[in-house]
């Protein structure tokens, strides 16, 4: 075996030789021999930043300004070295298992690989396409967070459609805790790949962190000719590349293919175990996994086709390898279908109207739960699609759709038994939010973050309250139009709130007793987020003291006016109290919220910093 190798290399060595110069052929030789990384060609080493942010999941910034967006990630940094809580960085939407505690929070899907990680991604463009050398990611608070880069064969910014599109992995690892929270340049070692790129993708694990974690710039590093040694070497052939391989993505549903001419009729002691047994057993594989067993024999074949296999679904671990040949495939084995997470998935031109129109057609009629976060091949007639299949569906997540018309939208209003419904970062306009309330009173949870098209919250505020009495859940983050006449007809028709995110919603004044008001009529609220609200003072504290025993999470970052007194009545007065964010609020510092810390261990007590 080596020595064919040896003769393989050698006769590679020959062919550049007749082509290239003889001290070329002389390094590359050397390089191979001594197993060393190779030479790199004359050409010089690239080093640029990210020229645009072409597309994330979340951001904790406003659609309208550039504090805390995705968008500070283009550029030269704004911030490193210096380390703190900074306006002109990229945030992610979430941090924590807190999010992932709350009653609003969709179950984990099953088969979802153990290397699986992501949460949240944002994508680069770069100026110029080059050979990977080095990625350099700032990072300015809390670093820890980031789990894969991702590398693509597609020109952003080129004219033509995308085709071939091809996605490698430069990097990937587990999520982790930093012990310090101060700023870091991260400089993983990448595995080389043979296409340029100028477009990376970067996704992030943020539950591990005490914090959100703060990006500041993303740097390249390559050469535009190709490394030599990656022209002669042999390919390394890597057991967690074959686990999630397109091949046997795409053949999912392919006929059973058969080993040998020879025909088995036994099964050793497979044959005796109970039907319900083996399928037990299966349950417990990765979809890659069980596209493999079933070309291992007949009867294994039966049972990883079983339709009762594929009642749950996610392909979001595999969003960069799926395609509308993918979902023909699995069609036949996903006619019980109840709950299918397709979110990230599709995107340049991977899946088509047609594609995903026939697998719904084929699978819709048992959903009950679908996840289409960022799928930005969706338009009307997909909604259309959806609305007219799925006529049980309770739970849609159409996070970060911000690509759908807002005429797509008014389908969803023939979903009546919605009960989870997910349009953080989408255009929904008035009309249609209103259209859907009238007709989806079931409604349990609604998450209307970001939605900036929306006119007049006030409006969406009496509807919630007319018609939505079994509301548990509302997110109304950054919505800029919410009164207190608006959040006093909510509070009073929808009793049933555990949670409401009313963060950085400049028009509610405490002056006018609203938030007081709020305290007094839900008395089961486990989650309040008063983000950025200057006007929270001692008095509205006290009162969710008094009402909300059983609160769990308390936002009141930026206030000025709630002093150490107050919030030590309010740990004393909830004792199920877990996480109560106290950053940039005037009267409290350091000391103080050591000294709150010291009383209330099991209390995670936010204070954050600026150096």
């Amino acid at each position: 075996m080596l020595t064919l190798m040896s003769m393989f290399y050698y006769i590679c060595l020959r062919r550049r030789s007749r082509s290239g110069t003889r001290g070329e052929a002389l390094t590359s030789r050397r390089a191979v021999e001594s197993g060393q990384r190779a030479v790199l060609p004359v050409s010089v080493e690239v080093e640029q930043y990210a020229k645009e942010v072409l597309d994330f999941s979340s951001h904790y910034g406003s659609e309208n300004s550039m504090s805390y967006t995705m968008w500070n990630l283009a550029g030269v940094p704004n911030v490193y070295p210096s380390s703190g809580d900074f306006t002109q960085t990229a945030v992610f939407r979430a941090y924590g298992k807190w999010w992932e505690q709350c009653a609003s929070a969709p179950p984990p899907f099953r088969r979802t690989p153990k290397g699986f990680h992501s949460q949240d991604y944002i994508e680069l463009g770069f100026e110029e396409p080059v050979y990977p050398t080095a990625v350099d990611v700032l990072e300015t608070y809390y670093p820890g967070a980031i789990v894969q880069i991702m590398a693509c064969s597609h020109n952003p910014f080129t004219q033509n459609p995308p085709t071939d599109v091809r996605w490698e992995v430069l990097w990937s690892g587990e999520p982790t805790k930093v012990l310090t929270p101060q700023a870091r340049q991260f400089s993983p070692n990448i595995k080389h790949i043979n296409f340029p790129t100028n477009l990376l993708r970067i996704e992030v694990n943020s539950s591990l962190l005490d914090y959100y974690t703060e990006l500041d710039a993303v740097i390249l590093r390559g050469v535009k000719e190709r490394p030599m040694l990656a022209r002669y070497k042999m390919p390394i052939i890597d057991i967690n590349d074959l686990s999630d391989s397109e091949e046997e993505l795409s053949d999912l549903g392919g006929p059973f293919r058969q080993g040998g001419e020879a025909k088995r009729t036994a099964n050793g002691y497979f044959d005796k175990l109970p039907y319900e047994l083996i399928q037990l057993i299966l349950s417990h594989l990765t979809l890659p996994d069980l596209c493999r067993l079933a070309q291992s024999c007949k009867l294994l074949h039966q049972h990883c086709c079983d339709p009762l296999q594929y009642t749950q679904l996610s392909l979001q671990p595999y969003w960069g390898r799926l395609s509308d040949a993918s979902l023909g495939h699995l069609q036949s084995r996903c006619t019980l279908l109840q709950r299918l997470n397709l979110s990230w998935i599709g995107n340049r031109g991977a899946l088509t109207l047609t594609g995903f129109s026939s697998f719904m057609k084929a699978c819709g009629q048992s959903l009950g739960s679908l996840e289409l976060s960022c799928c930005h091949f969706l338009n009307e007639p997909c909604l259309e699609v959806i609305s007219q299949t799925c006529p049980g569906l309770q739970e849609l997540n159409l996070s970060s759709c911000d690509r759908l018309q807002p005429q797509a939208f008014t389908h969803i209003s023939k979903l009546t038994r919605l009960r989870r419904l997910v349009l953080y970062r989408t255009k929904i306009e008035q009309t249609a939010i209103l259209s859907v309330l009238t007709f989806c009173t079931e409604l349990r949870h609604l998450n209307l973050g970001s939605c900036v098209r929306i006119d007049d919250y006030d409006i969406v505020a009496s509807m919630l309250a007319a018609r939505c009495y079994s509301l548990r859940s509302l997110d109304l983050w950054r919505c800029r139009n919410l009164t207190d006449r608006g959040l006093a007809e909510l509070v009073t028709g929808c009793r049933m709130l555990e949670e409401l995110d009313l963060g950085w919603c400049p028009t509610l004044q405490s002056s006018t007793g609203c938030f007081q008001h709020l305290a007094r009529n839900l008395p089961r609220l486990r989650k309040l987020f008063l983000t950025a609200n200057r006007t929270v003072c001692d008095s509205d504290v006290e009162e969710l003291a008094a009402s909300c025993p059983s609160l769990q999470h308390l936002d009141i970052l930026g206030t000025r006016l709630v002093s150490p007194a107050s919030l030590k009545k309010l740990l004393q007065a909830c004792p199920r109290l877990l996480l109560l964010d106290l950053s940039f609020c005037s009267q409290i510092d350091m000391r103080v919220v050591q000294e709150l810390s010291g009383l209330f261990p099991n209390v995670a007590i936010k204070k954050s910093f600026t150096q």
